[in-house]
């Protein structure tokens, strides 16, 4: 393990750190969630761009690609990210509004080779978000995602037309000072360790509920 005075910036600006069974990337150990976001750091619009190559390059069924992305930057579109915060729902509001940008995660239901119901979209918009969430943590960036939101509101703000339906809301930044964060259940969160099953509790062998 290196010292942290040679710990690369994606490290240091990820402070919980999983403590992982087995050796993994660095990249995996280093993603989490945070809510409080540091407001007056932007995304650059070059990293952005990294973030939805890594996508681009994620596995499909029949190579469709059913994910679409739509960017709402507070300074850049500020009317569609207004949009967004409008549609959030529950605690979302209290913590999101400091992020400097959504992206708003769209799915194409049907293919666009005969407009079939395509049964793998979601699976497949699933991994393309994992490979976007990663290449963000090697970046340094912080991506919490969230399905409390209202997709009608979202749909309209961002006119986004059928066949393709919102999905998840993400908002991305730079990690902040918990403290920031108006619900002390919240700024509790943030220290917590990050917690998971053990690898026996979810991978079997040979027959269901036989450990691997």
């Amino acid at each position: 393990m290196m010292s942290a005075q040679n710990e690369p910036d994606f490290i240091m600006s990820h402070p919980k750190i999983a403590n992982t069974d087995h050796d993994i990337l660095d990249v995996i150990r280093h993603r989490w969630s945070p809510r409080a976001f540091d407001p007056s750091r932007d995304v650059p619009v070059a990293d952005l761009r990294k973030l939805f190559e890594a996508a681009r390059w994620a596995p499909s069924s029949m190579n469709e690609q059913p994910w679409r992305f739509l960017v709402a930057s507070r300074h850049r579109s500020p009317e569609t990210f207004a949009a967004l915060v409008e549609s959030l729902t529950g605690k979302n509001p209290m913590w999101a509004v400091t992020a400097p940008a959504f992206i708003l995660t769209v799915v194409r239901l049907t293919t666009e080779r005969d407009e079939t119901v395509n049964a793998h979209a979601w699976y497949d918009t699933g991994q393309a978000v994992g490979f976007l969430v990663l290449q963000a943590t090697g970046l340094g960036l912080s991506i919490r995602q969230m399905e409390g939101f209202d997709h009608d509101l979202a749909r309209r703000g961002c006119n986004i037309p059928p066949p393709f339906e919102p999905a998840v809301l993400m908002a991305i930044g730079y990690a902040g000072d918990p403290e920031t964060l108006s619900m002390e259940r919240h700024r509790d969160a943030e220290r917590q360790p990050r917690q998971r099953r053990s690898i026996d509790q979810f991978v079997f062998e040979g027959t269901w509920g036989q450990a691997f």
